[in-house]
């Protein structure tokens, strides 16, 4: 087992199969990688506040980091073992964008985040516990450059998942070889659902390792937090992307665990629960409105103790 750090100067703005590797290594050595990101753009937001002033990549992720013995068709394994965010984050209100736009207006509005003793101190007198997360996680595409912002794809990207946590394990589609992972844009803590487009955004490091799931053909990314496996369904319209998260999260215990399709059907009707994730949408948004979401990302989630009590049968 080794150990590596990706520094934040190998970070790109988009997951390429043309983008050389940062790194290689091999898949289920567990070697232990470190990854760091930075938060340019929003120090230039706070300066300037004005969108159009900003050079600096929205949402860079770095690598890749090319996986020896992942091939199309397999699923690459991501596990999390570590996040640390820097001393500050940032709140960050981008004029016409989320679901709280009509209230909040034309201006930009940006605020530090001081983050210490384990807390996010978002206004004076209000500390909430941190909660660090990897909002953007993903592997090359076949074809073609995939969005670090919008829309989300079967291989991963701008998700935004509280799920993506440390002790979290994330399975993304391989569609190119050595599969090209990249990870960026921390999180110091997050809604669930994300309802402005950003969360207490944050530089920092993550630290993951990564195996390789042969023949495992996914058709969307998959989470596992050791508590509950949790499927990303992507379509458009949103019940589109229901379905899409039922039917994966159906296959997972059919397919995959042996499960009899009649009592995967009735442990789905009583415990598998659903909510939207990231809104980043799952359609690419029309380039004249390049933050508004198309298509719905939705995630169908089973507690582990549920998928245990029928393995053991």
């Amino acid at each position: 087992m080794a150990e590596h750090l990706i520094p934040k100067d190998r970070a790109t703005a988009g997951f390429s199969a043309g983008h050389p590797p940062a790194l290689r290594v091999v898949a289920g050595a567990g070697d232990l990688v470190t990854v760091e990101t930075d938060d340019e753009a929003y120090a230039q937001m706070e300066a300037a506040r004005d969108l159009a002033a900003v050079t600096a990549v929205i949402n860079p992720v770095t690598g890749p980091v090319f996986v020896e013995g992942a091939e199309p068709g397999d699923a690459l394994a991501v596990t999390v073992h570590d996040i640390t965010p820097g001393p500050q984050g940032w709140s960050i209100y981008l004029p016409g964008v989320g679901a709280l736009a009509r209230p909040m207006g034309e201006e930009m509005f940006v605020r530090r985040i001081p983050l210490h003793d384990g807390l996010a101190h978002l206004a004076e007198g209000l500390a909430v516990p941190m909660a660090p997360m990897i909002g953007c996680i993903g592997t090359a595409p076949a074809q073609g450059e995939a969005s670090t912002v919008m829309p989300s794809y079967a291989t991963g990207g701008n998700m935004d998942l509280t799920d993506v946590r440390a002790g979290s394990t994330v399975y993304l589609p391989v569609q190119v070889e050595g599969a090209l992972l990249s990870v960026g844009d921390l999180h110091a803590v997050m809604s669930r659902g994300e309802s402005s487009f950003v969360a207490i955004e944050v530089a920092g490091t993550a630290t993951v390792s990564v195996d390789v799931v042969k023949g495992a053909r996914l058709a969307a990314p998959r989470v596992d937090t050791g508590e509950e496996v949790v499927c990303v369904g992507l379509g458009d319209p949103v019940q589109a992307s229901i379905t899409a998260a039922y039917e994966a999260l159906f296959s997972y215990l059919v397919d995959e665990r042996g499960w009899d399709p009649g009592d995967a059907y009735v442990a789905m009707s009583a415990v598998a629960h659903t909510e939207l994730g990231g809104p980043t949408g799952s359609t690419a948004p029309d380039p004249l409105h390049p933050l508004s979401a198309i298509g719905a990302v939705t995630l169908a989630r089973m507690p582990h103790e549920v998928v245990r009590a029928l393995a053991t049968r």
